[in-house]
């Protein structure tokens, strides 16, 4: 019997569960939280970005970043996820990977997964139903599991 494991998650929370087969009951492993995700940007930093001369005499800018320090936040949530998932790899903790995550936050999650990782993955929803209940999570997985 394939072990698999259910990823549920969005850029302030991430779920873990294990199952045997998609109507066997869910374990929850861990639960996963970045309070940042939650915040607004405002929030988040504290200074405005400094100004510049332009060019011309009268005229100023704000210097920005390329990535907003919540976008950094989102990055780093995502790296911290990949992380616990290639531990648990290594350790042989599961055999499938079932990832279901908001949109946005799915592409970034999968840009920071190794290749191992990745080909794990059997089914992937982009859809945030980190706040749902087991029951309403279940009814967007696959109706089987596939035994690799």
């Amino acid at each position: 019997m394939k072990k698999t494991w259910i990823l549920v998650a969005d850029s302030s929370r991430a779920r873990f569960f294990s199952a045997t087969s998609a109507q066997s009951t869910f374990n929850e492993i861990t639960d996963l939280c970045n309070a940042e995700g939650r915040l607004h940007e405002r929030e988040i930093t504290t200074d405005l970005p400094g100004r510049g001369a332009g060019k011309d005499a009268g005229s100023k800018h704000a210097y920005e970043n390329e990535v907003s320090p919540k976008q950094q936040e989102t990055q780093a949530f995502a790296r911290d996820i990949a992380r616990y998932l290639e531990d648990a790899h290594a350790a042989n903790k599961f055999d499938q990977l079932i990832l279901l995550a908001a949109p946005t936050f799915l592409g970034l999650l999968r840009k920071q997964l190794s290749d191992q990782v990745l080909k794990k993955i059997f089914f992937e929803l982009d859809k945030n139903l980190v706040t749902h209940g087991i029951d309403a999570i279940r009814k967007h997985l696959p109706e089987y599991f596939p035994s690799l």
